[in-house]
């Protein structure tokens, strides 16, 4: 009897133990369903959060795109005639360069040739150069001169080769406002051939006794594109043109600069005298 019941309160105890686990383990499952339910709730709320917001966009950009179809359709008549505008712009360029520009290259090319000619021998010549600087300007031999072509080939890589070269014909002729007249005039993708008209024209203000405009443009020219050949060329005069002026700590200044940076350049031996009356003079 005492076995029998020590093995009926076993198995009670178990019975119950057993209920215990149970009851524990159905908790959590409920737990958990409540936690997914809950989940899904929420999923389902930002779900639906989202298609809203995607809707509010698309109605947005319908809005929008309907209020510029309006404003096409109302300004329509302007648009077509700023593209009928721009189409007859861009086709006359392109018009222009092709049945314009480009036969008077090939035309200038061979017109500016003779002028070229004397323009380089008045250049080399010891004597009797303006004659032919006269002749490189108004023309010879039936061809025209530099004068000629500026006119009649105005666009023209020609036409502004020309300019150059009349500018310089006047300035050695000593017609110093002629030059400045074309030299201001001359533009070029050629940056010696622009710092070469700067200095030009400082050349000619020299010329008619205008230094302050002479030494504005002697910088110009040296600034204007840094190089061996031209920098300390126009650094020199310009320091030159300082000192005339007063102005001997800007001429220290250029002639320190060619001292330092272009020390191989001729200048540079010309300086070394100046720099040390300079310094002297400023202490």
């Amino acid at each position: 009897m005492l076995y029998s019941a020590s093995k009926d309160n076993a198995y009670f105890i178990i019975d119950i133990s057993a209920e215990i686990l149970i009851s524990q383990v159905i908790n959590v499952n409920m737990a958990t369903y409540k936690k997914r339910s809950t989940n899904r709730s929420n999923s389902e709320k930002s779900k639906s959060g989202s298609q809203s917001t995607t809707k509010e966009v698309f109605e947005t950009l319908d809005v929008t795109a309907s209020r510029t179809e309006q404003w096409v359709s109302k300004n329509q008549n302007i648009i077509l005639i700023a593209i009928g505008v721009v189409a007859v712009v861009v086709i006359g360029y392109l018009a222009n360069q092709r049945f314009i520009l480009e036969p008077k290259e090939r035309e200038v090319a061979g017109e500016i040739g003779q002028a070229q000619h004397y323009f380089n021998l008045a250049l080399n010549s010891t004597n009797s150069s303006d004659s032919l600087y006269r002749l490189a300007l108004e023309g010879g031999e039936g061809k025209y001169g530099f004068l000629d072509i500026i006119e009649n080939y105005k666009g023209t890589k020609g036409a502004r080769l020309a300019r150059y070269s009349a500018g310089i014909s006047y300035l050695r002729l000593g017609e110093f406002n002629n030059a400045i007249r074309q030299l201001e005039l001359f533009k070029s993708d050629d940056l010696i051939l622009n710092a070469m008209s700067k200095g030009a024209i400082a050349d000619a203000f020299a010329g008619i006794g205008q230094p302050e405009e002479a030494y504005e443009y002697y910088v110009k020219a040296a600034e204007t594109n840094k190089n061996n050949f031209t920098t300390p060329k126009f650094l020199y005069k310009a320091g030159l043109l300082a000192m005339d002026l007063n102005r001997d700590d800007k001429a220290l200044e250029f002639f320190t600069q060619i001292q330092d940076d272009y020390p191989d350049a001729h200048e540079a031996e010309l300086i070394e005298i100046l720099v040390t009356k300079i310094e002297t003079k400023l202490q």
